[in-house]
């Protein structure tokens, strides 16, 4: 891993039961959330989702392409375009840059971009602490 790799885009369906699972799951209960008539009635097509789903994505598109070792350090997004139901939103990163923290393990950042059919969702910069397996199972 070094700055420049690109990571593999995960295609993720955004579906109406994931919206109104994340804010239920995340306890927003904000009407636009998992109300059509109310999302129209604010000046939305349908519902859209919520920054906390969001967030958690991008940590399942981290876990999944980095591995079991890879810890969240932290996390810095700026939403774009809303999450619709019956699009797809498409994560995709790229490593800016990898140091040694201590023996057996990295901070990896990685600049992050999640696209749907409107455009830019979310992009933002994620920092993760990565432990190679070896050394945890070495350590337990």
């Amino acid at each position: 891993m070094k700055p420049g790799d690109e990571l593999p885009v995960l295609g993720i369906p955004v579906t109406r039961t994931l919206i109104i699972a994340g804010a239920l799951a995340t306890r927003d209960f904000t009407d636009v959330h998992h109300d059509p008539e109310a999302a129209r009635a604010k000046g939305a097509p349908d519902i859209f989702m919520n920054i906390l789903t969001t967030q958690g994505l991008v940590s399942r598109f981290l876990a999944e392409r980095l591995g079991p070792g890879a810890r969240l350090r932290k996390l810095s997004i700026r939403l774009g375009v809303p999450n619709y139901p019956e699009d797809t939103l498409h994560m995709a990163g790229s490593i800016t840059s990898v140091s040694e923290a201590s023996e057996g393990e990295r901070v990896v950042e990685v600049a992050i971009t999640g696209t749907n059919s409107l455009g830019r969702h979310v992009t933002g910069t994620v920092v993760v602490n990565i432990t190679s397996v070896a050394s945890e199972e070495a350590g337990a």
